[in-house]
């Protein structure tokens, strides 16, 4: 009886992963989402919550450029603090996988190109 399901099973299995591999943000729709706010469209920072909050200036090549990816990885991962340890940048590793902060990344490294 099982021998019977498993070719409607599978085509069940990939339906879904392919639904959710559609349904996953691009690096763009996950910096709309959690950057652009802070950091504008154009990833200047000049925002009214980037300048209150003292967002980098994503496109500074002499700053943020000199970030490795792997301090941008733990900074979107983490977030950011100040000397006073006020957050400044909420943390997204609980709303974004390693490899859409990969993505995210590679992302904001256009910015300084």
């Amino acid at each position: 009886m099982l021998r019977c399901h498993a070719p409607f099973l599978l085509l069940s299995l990939l339906t879904v992963a392919t639904a959710f591999a559609a349904a996953a943000p691009t690096a763009a729709q996950n910096y709309e989402k959690h950057c652009a706010g802070c950091h504008g469209t154009d990833g200047k920072g000049q925002t009214r919550l980037g300048r209150k909050s003292g967002a980098k200036n994503l496109t500074d090549k002499a700053g943020a450029g000199k970030l490795t990816d792997a301090e941008l990885f733990r900074t979107i991962q983490a977030g950011r603090r100040d000397d006073q340890g006020r957050e400044r940048m909420e943390g997204f590793g609980n709303d974004l996988s390693a490899a859409e902060i990969t993505d995210l990344v590679a992302y904001v490294r256009r910015f300084t190109k």
